[in-house]
Parts: C-alpha cells; sequence; structure tokens
C-alpha cells in the first residue's frame, strides 16, 4: 500500500502572495514534487493553516498519515497571532497523533516551540542564501536523518528567527556559527519530528526567486549594498541555475556540491522518507 503524507504550507495569504509575486514555487509543491521524485506511488495531500476554512481533506484525520511535512513560512514564532497560534496546536496534535514529523526553517521552530522550547529574532540579522558550515555534533554524525551526509556542509537558508532554547525531550544536531540550532529531532508527547533550519528542497531557481522577494528586506539587513547588487547576484543564480558548469559563478558566489549535487541537498529528506517506510513512530 502506498504511504500517504500530509504537507503543510504554514504561509499565511498575504506570505504566500508574495512568493507567487516573484515567481517562486509554492513551498508545499516543492516538497510534493520532492516526494514524487524520492518515493513514486506515494499519496501526498497539502494543508493550509492559515488560510480560512482550512481543513484536513475530506475522509482523512491526522492519524491516518503516514507522515507530515512542513514549509518554511515567513511568519514569526514568536509573535503568537491568529495566524501562529492555530499552527502550534495542530503541531501539538500531530505529536500525539505520533505520526512522524519533518520540514525546514519554520519548521524547526514550530516543533521546538510547540514542545515547550523558545524562539527568538537572531542577534546576527538574516541567514540568507547559504548556511555556511553547518557542523554536525556527535549526536547528528550518529543520527539516521544524517546517514550518508558529509559532517560540514553548506545549505539554502533564509530566516531571521531562531531557536534559543530547547525543550526536554529535544536533541541538538547540528549547527553554525549564526545559529546554534541548525537541525533538531524532537520527541514529545509519544511523537518525533526531525527539524532542520535550512532548505534542502531549495534549488538555485527558488533561491534566485526569493531574493527578488525579500530584496528590500535583504538590503535592509545588509546582504546587497543596493539593488544594483541584488540583481547581480540574482542574474548569477539564474545562470548558474541553467548551466552549472559555470565554475566562474559557482566559485565567486562559493557554491559547491552541497548544494548543486541534488542527492546531497536532499539526503536528510530521503532518510527521513526511509524512515517512515520503515514504521518510524
Amino acid at each position: 500500500m502506498a504511504l500517504k503524507f500530509l504537507i503543510v504550507n504554514a504561509y499565511d495569504p498575504d506570505g504566500q502572495a508574495a512568493l507567487d509575486a516573484s515567481g517562486c514555487t509554492d513551498p508545499a509543491l516543492l516538497y510534493q514534487d520532492m516526494l514524487a521524485d524520492l518515493m513514486p506511488g506515494a499519496e501526498s495531500h497539502i494543508l493550509r493553516p492559515a488560510y480560512t476554512n482550512a481543513a484536513l481533506p475530506n475522509g482523512h484525520a491526522l492519524g491516518s498519515f503516514d507522515g507530515v511535512i512542513w514549509t518554511g513560512s515567513s511568519l514569526t514564532i514568536h509573535k503568537p497571532d491568529r495566524y501562529v497560534t492555530p499552527q502550534i496546536d495542530l503541531t501539538r496534535e500531530i505529536f500525539k497523533s505520533r505520526v512522524p514529523q519533518f520540514g525546514s526553517c519554520w519548521a524547526c521552530q514550530i516543533a521546538v516551540v510547540a514542545a515547550g522550547g523558545q524562539c527568538a529574532a537572531s542577534p546576527l540579522g538574516r541567514e540568507a542564501g547559504l548556511a555556511r558550515k553547518v557542523m554536525l555534533n556527535e549526536a547528528g554524525r550518529a543520527h539516521p536523518m544524517f546517514a550518508g551526509k558529509a559532517a560540514v556542509f553548506d545549505a539554502y537558508t533564509n530566516h531571521s528567527d531562531e531557536v534559543i532554547h530547547l525543550p526536554s525531550g529535544a536533541v541538538l544536531l547540528a549547527g553554525n556559527g549564526h545559529s546554534r540550532v541548525q537541525a533538531v529531532d524532537v520527541s514529545f508527547d509519544g511523537g518525533r519530528f526531525w527539524a532542520v533550519q535550512y532548505h534542502p528542497e531549495y534549488n538555485l531557481c527558488e533561491l534566485a526567486n526569493l531574493t527578488k522577494a525579500r530584496k528590500d528586506m535583504l538590503i535592509g539587513f545588509g546582504k546587497f549594498r543596493n539593488h544594483a547588487d541584488a540583481d547581480a547576484f540574482i542574474a548569477d543564480l539564474e545562470t548558474l541555475n541553467g548551466d552549472t558548469g559555470r565554475q566562474d559563478i559557482a566559485w565567486r558566489l562559493g557554491i559547491d556540491g552541497d548544494v548543486l549535487n541534488t542527492d546531497s541537498r536532499r539526503r536528510e529528506v530521503r532518510n527521513w522518507l526511509n524512515f517512515v517506510a520503515a514504521g518510524g513512530r
């Protein structure tokens, strides 16, 4: 029997509209496409909990899914509102159902907060483009999420908030110079949530479009001096996406096989899917 997954798009309508306007792929579709590639035949359904009248597909309960995948979000986890609080509650419901969860960026934060931890704005500002030198600790090197992964790697990223306090039951797996928590395994109320602060679902095209969507924000954070600098960066990403053999651009941007190699970039997702397929709960 095919495995069944729920993909949670955590963006609110305004955040999703901003992505759409810049040509970004719907975050849920990024994971849906990856799921179709890594586990052909798997069934998937999309839930948008920040939308009015959001509901599970007819005939489905949380416990009927084999796994739940969370996207990123432009919401702020440490400023609960009508979009954030229901998602924290949903995370706790899924923990209680014992359905395994996985996700990126926002997912790392909501997994921790739902289990009693804390997040805040990073004192180092926004980590954007690439998370550099993400390093697995001893627990991370032994964890099945990172089987076959290099001990130190770069990854696509875009976040301003970070985990500052882990709850009991959470195991820190990786960090870097920007954020102490780049990967975590949270056990809570009978369930488990493997989460990363970076984005294994991104590619160069998505990074270029996301930079377009957040260009002014990134200039404000000092990542670019002006629009011309941002546009040059976007153009380089788009060119490299069309021709990954452009070593001149890859060298200039400091991009290598950690993100250009699809299998390496998506290893955490593949390992989680294998965990789910083996009955991991």
